[in-house]
């Protein structure tokens, strides 16, 4: 084995009667490629319970972008297209193409092992509340020979941007207004993490919620995006015009000028629990300049449970670091 390379696959919530669902997930790739144009990777979610399943469409997908995204709120909506049935036995299936997402020229051919990022997915229990399960997964290894690179480009990380004021486009007066105010808030909770980190050295009951047992190291890697993060927030542009998935923001991590503002922005407190101060402070985490986090767990139960069960992952999760600023509730 050459090397392993993660394909992430959108996790879903998922709404169902079943006491005991079953998934499993799947991906199913060729054997071999000889030309990265044509590297394509289908992952598959199959419903392996008895019980019909009714699935969230999570907007994400293996394309760099990168989404702040609340299964709770699009559960709240319960719009009839933010899901998909899946019968006992049915499956539902993305297919990604891998072209200009790898350059392979650095390590050259050879096996790659691909694996999903995360087997956890999201349901409503029998109670209405959100719980989780974790599909059975299988990984596939891949031979890549010949054309190692794709024509398409790799994205290059820009430079952070020289602007020191906030721009916009295509938003409202009302949206500018909005927008304003949760820049000030960020920049005040980014403040206040960072002196919060800066004051410590052992675990605390913040610290230890979100990024999970303290570590030196860890710690420090925490301190330093923040720090990276500082102000940020008052020279980005701003775009309304352009997101209509059913999420609240995006970016591109090799972007750092400039966040997607979604429909689900605008009903969001300006702080508090997913705010927009903190969705913010989510998308500017995930710019590579600022340390390049991912979109390892979303929401404040999936997140707690990162913190308890991988730390080196949490330290990596925007949502972890937005719950971490946003310390709603307070948390000593």
């Amino acid at each position: 084995m050459r090397a392993a390379f993660a394909i992430a696959l959108a996790s879903a919530a998922l709404i169902g009667i079943s006491a005991a669902p079953g998934l499993s997930l799947s991906l199913v790739a060729p054997e071999s490629v000889t030309n990265v144009e044509d590297f394509t990777v289908t992952a598959i979610v199959k419903n392996t319970g008895t019980e019909t399943l009714k699935l969230l469409k999570d907007p994400r997908s293996f394309t760099g972008m990168f989404l702040k995204y609340s299964p709770e709120a699009v559960v709240k909506k319960n719009n009839a297209t933010s899901f998909t049935t899946l019968a006992p036995g049915q499956t539902f299936e993305i297919t990604h193409s891998l072209a200009g997402i790898y350059n392979f020229t650095n390590t050259g051919a050879g096996d790659f092992k691909l694996d999903t990022v995360s087997n956890v997915f999201q349901y409503i229990d029998a109670s209405g509340s959100l719980a989780t399960i974790e599909a059975s997964t299988e990984s596939k290894k891949v031979g890549v020979t010949g054309k190692l690179v794709s024509t398409r480009g790799l994205p290059k990380v820009a430079a952070r941007s020289l602007s020191k004021r906030v721009s916009y486009v295509g938003c409202s007066s009302s949206q500018q207004s909005q927008i304003a105010s949760a820049v000030t808030a960020a920049n005040n909770y980014v403040s206040a993490a960072t002196s919060y980190l800066n004051g410590i050295s052992s675990g605390t009951t913040r610290y230890t919620t979100w990024f999970g047992t303290y570590d030196s190291g860890r710690a420090s890697t925490v301190r330093s995006h923040f720090s990276l993060i500082g102000t940020d927030a008052s020279s980005v542009t701003y775009d309304c015009s352009t997101c209509s998935v059913d999420a609240m923001a995006y970016v591109y991590a090799d972007e750092p000028s400039r966040i997607y503002f979604c429909g689900s922005y605008w009903s969001v407190p300006i702080t508090g629990t997913d705010s927009k101060a903190g969705t913010i402070i989510h998308e500017l985490s995930h710019f590579t300049v600022n340390g390049g986090t991912d979109d390892i767990a979303y929401g404040q139960t999936l997140a707690k449970n990162l913190a308890k069960s991988n730390p080196s992952q949490a330290i990596m999760n925007a949502d972890s670091h937005e719950y971490f600023a946003e310390n709603d509730p307070a948390l000593a």
